[in-house]
C-alpha cells in the first residue's frame, strides 16, 4: 500500500456554507494534531477501516457512494464498526446521519481513550500514538427532548408512508389518497394531525360530492383511517407532524474541515417501530428528491447509516419496497451512501441487497435450522477467499471481528478477507446529559430555530372558519324559518277565527230560519186545530138533534164553509212564514 497521505478536502460548498461554532473538547480545528489523524485513517483517497492478515483493508472513497450492509448477531460489534465508518467519513469531510438506538452513538461527539485492548491492537493496525478525538456533531430527536426536534408536514411525509405508518388496507389507502387531492385542489395545507383529522371529518360528511370526481369514499374506511390517526397521536405523533419543517439541507454541514455527525436520539423513538422506520424512509427519500445530481465523486457529499435496517421492510407493500429500491439505486448518482445496519442479510428484500456493494459481516448464531439458512445465504453474498470457507468463519468470528469485502477501484467486489475492525478514535458508549447540552448550546442559531414551533393557517383553520360560517347562516335560516313559521301560525289562527265567525253566522241564520219555521207551523197548526175542534164541536150538536132533517142540512154547509175558511186561514200562515223567512235572509246577507 502506498505511503503518501492523502489529505481529503471538503466540498467546496459545503465549506462555505458550513457554521463554525464554538469548539468542544476533542472537536478541535484542522491542525496537526487533524492532519495525525488524516494520516491514519485516510491514504490514498482510501479510507482505512479493518485489518487483515494480507494487510489493511480500506473502502475505496468513489465507491463509498454504492451503498453497504454491516450485519451481525447482537453484541458483536456492528455499532462500533459503524462509529468507525462514521468518524472515517467525518476525518474526510463527509457528514453522516444515524439514528441513535441506545445512546451508544453519542460517544462520537468526545474523544476516547486508550485501553489495554486498544492498545494491544494498535501494531496490528500499523498505528503508533493515536490521537483520540471527537467529531462534530449535532443531536435531534423526533420528540424534541434529546435534540432539536425534526419535524415532518403531513403533505411533506405523503398518503404512502402515512399509509404504511398507519397500516392501512389497500382500499382505505386509496381513501386517504382521495382526501390528500381532495385537499390539494381546494388549497387546504395539510400540516399537523388537527389538520388532517378535520379534512376526514370534512371529506366524510361531503363524501357524495366528491364521489364523481375522486370515486367511492366508504365512511367506513374514513372511520378507520381517523381510528388510526387518533393512535399516531397518542404516541406522541403530534410532536413530530408540524412547524418549523425539518430542511434536510441542514444535515450538509462541515465544521473546520470535518463533516458533522448527525446523531438522532432514537431509543424512545425505537417503541413505535413503524414511526421510526418511516421516519427514517421519509428523510431518505427527501434527500433523493432534493439533492442534485453530481455523478461520481471522489467521495460522498453525505452518507445515511439506517440502523436496524430490517424494520423498514416488516409490513411494508411490495409498492413501497420498490420504491425504496428506486430510491437506493438512484440516490447514488446524487453523492448519498446508504448503509443499512442488521442482523442477517435476509432481513433485506432481494433487489435492495444487490444495491449494497460494500458489506461488513459480523458473527452469526446457528442454533436453529433456520439460523443455519441465515449463515448460508450470507456467506453466499460474498466472493469466496479459497484460503478459509466463509460459511465456518461466519460462526467463528470473534467480537471486533467481521468478514469484510469492498468495491475495489474498478467496481468490482473485492475478495472477502476475515479481518479486525479499527477501533474508533471517538469515546466507545454514551455521553452524560450535561456533555449533551453543553454540544446543543453551541449549535447553529438555524438549529435552535427548530425549537420555535409556529401553527400557521391551514386545512384545519380554513374548514373551522368555512364550519362557523356555514352555523352562523343555518342559525340565520333557523331563526327565519321560526319567524315564518310564527307568521304562518298567526294566520292561520285568524283564518280559523273567520272560518269560526262565518259559521257562526250561518248556525244564526239556520237557528232563525227554523225558529220562524217552527213558529209558522206552530202557527198554522192552531189555526188547523181550532177548526178541526170546531168541526168537532159542530158534528156533535148534529148526532144530539133528533128532531128535523132541516137541522142537518144546515149544519152540512156550515161545516163546508169552515173548512174553506181552515183552508185559506193556512195559506196565509204559510205565506207569513215565507216572508218572514226570506226577511230574515235578506237581513243577514245585507247586514
Amino acid at each position: 500500500m502506498a505511503q503518501r497521505a492523502f489529505l481529503c478536502e471538503p466540498d467546496k460548498n459545503q465549506s462555505e456554507a458550513a457554521d463554525e461554532g464554538p469548539k468542544m473538547p476533542g472537536q478541535a480545528g484542522h491542525d496537526e494534531k487533524d492532519n495525525k489523524i488524516h494520516n491514519d485513517m485516510l491514504k490514498d483517497g482510501q479510507l482505512y477501516i479493518a485489518h487483515s492478515d494480507n494487510g489493511n483493508i480500506n473502502l475505496v472513497g468513489k465507491m463509498a457512494n454504492r451503498h453497504g450492509l454491516i450485519a451481525g448477531a447482537t453484541g458483536t460489534g456492528k455499532t462500533v464498526t459503524l462509529q468507525v465508518l462514521a468518524e472515517t467519513f467525518s476525518q474526510a469531510g463527509v457528514p453522516c446521519f444515524m439514528a441513535d438506538m441506545k445512546g451508544d452513538l453519542s460517544g462520537i461527539s468526545q474523544p476516547g481513550k486508550l485501553s489495554g485492548f486498544i492498545e494491544k491492537r494498535m501494531p496490528e493496525f500499523g498505528i503508533e500514538n493515536p490521537e483520540f478525538a471527537g467529531c462534530p456533531t449535532r443531536f435531534f430527536d423526533v420528540f424534541g427532548e434529546q435534540g432539536f426536534p425534526m419535524r415532518a408536514t403531513v403533505s411533506a411525509m405523503g398518503p404512502q408512508l402515512l399509509a404504511r405508518l398507519m397500516e392501512l388496507t389497500e382500499v382505505q389507502t386509496g381513501v386517504l389518497n382521495a382526501v390528500f387531492r381532495i385537499a390539494d385542489d381546494n388549497n387546504l395545507l395539510l400540516i399537523d394531525l388537527k389538520d388532517l383529522k378535520l379534512m376526514l371529518d370534512f371529506v366524510g360528511k361531503n363524501a357524495a360530492q366528491f364521489t364523481t370526481e375522486y370515486g367511492n369514499i366508504a365512511p367506513a374506511s374514513i372511520g378507520a383511517i381517523q381510528r388510526s390517526v387518533l393512535q399516531i397521536e397518542s404516541e406522541g405523533g403530534n410532536q413530530f407532524f408540524g412547524e418549523p419543517a425539518f430542511n434536510v439541507e441542514d444535515l450538509f454541514a462541515v465544521e473546520n474541515g470535518r463533516g458533522v455527525m448527525n446523531v438522532l436520539a432514537a431509543d424512545k423513538l425505537m417503541l413505535n417501530p413503524k414511526l421510526y422506520s418511516t421516519y427514517l424512509l421519509w428523510l431518505m427519500t427527501e434527500l433523493y428528491a432534493n439533492l442534485p445530481e453530481v455523478g461520481d465523486l471522489e467521495l460522498p457529499k453525505f452518507v445515511f447509516f439506517f440502523d436496524e435496517a430490517h424494520m423498514l421492510f416488516d409490513g411494508t407493500s411490495k409498492a413501497l419496497v420498490d420504491k425504496i429500491e428506486q430510491v437506493i439505486r438512484l440516490i447514488r448518482s446524487k453523492g448519498v451512501g446508504i448503509y443499512f445496519i442488521t442482523q442477517v442479510p435476509s432481513d433485506v428484500p432481494v433487489n435492495v441487497l444487490a444495491q449494497l456493494s460494500n458489506r461488513v459481516q459480523h458473527a452469526l448464531r446457528a442454533y436453529t435450522p433456520q439460523d443455519q439458512k441465515a449463515v448460508r445465504a450470507a456467506a453466499q453474498t460474498f466472493r469466496p477467499n479459497p484460503s478459509f470457507k466463509t460459511e465456518e468463519a461466519i460462526l467463528d468470528l470473534g467480537t471486533g471481528e467481521a468478514l469484510v469485502s469492498f468495491l475495489d477501484e474498478k467496481g468490482a467486489p473485492s475478495v472477502v478477507e476475515r479481518a479486525k475492525i479499527l477501533f474508533p478514535l471517538s469515546q466507545i458508549g454514551a455521553i452524560t446529559p450535561g456533555q449533551r447540552m453543553d454540544i446543543q448550546a453551541i449549535a447553529p442559531k438555524k438549529l435552535k430555530d427548530y425549537e420555535k414551533f409556529f401553527d400557521r393557517e391551514s386545512a384545519y383553520e380554513v374548514l373551522t372558519e368555512a364550519r362557523q360560517k356555514a352555523e352562523e347562516e343555518a342559525e340565520k335560516e333557523r331563526k327565519a324559518l321560526e319567524k315564518q313559521k310564527e307568521k304562518e301560525a298567526k294566520a292561520k289562527e285568524k283564518e280559523k277565527e273567520k272560518k269560526a265567525s262565518s259559521k257562526s253566522k250561518k248556525a244564526g241564520i239556520g237557528r232563525t230560519i227554523l225558529g220562524t219555521m217552527i213558529a209558522a207551523a206552530a202557527t198554522s197548526f192552531a189555526r188547523s186545530a181550532g177548526t178541526r175542534i170546531g168541526k168537532s164541536i159542530g158534528g156533535g150538536s148534529s148526532k144530539k138533534s133528533t128532531s128535523t132533517a132541516k137541522k142537518s142540512t144546515s149544519t152540512t154547509k156550515k161545516s163546508t164553509s169552515t173548512a174553506k175558511k181552515a183552508n185559506t186561514a193556512t195559506k196565509k200562515a204559510v205565506n207569513t212564514a215565507a216572508r218572514k223567512v226570506t226577511t230574515e235572509i235578506l237581513k243577514n246577507i245585507f247586514k
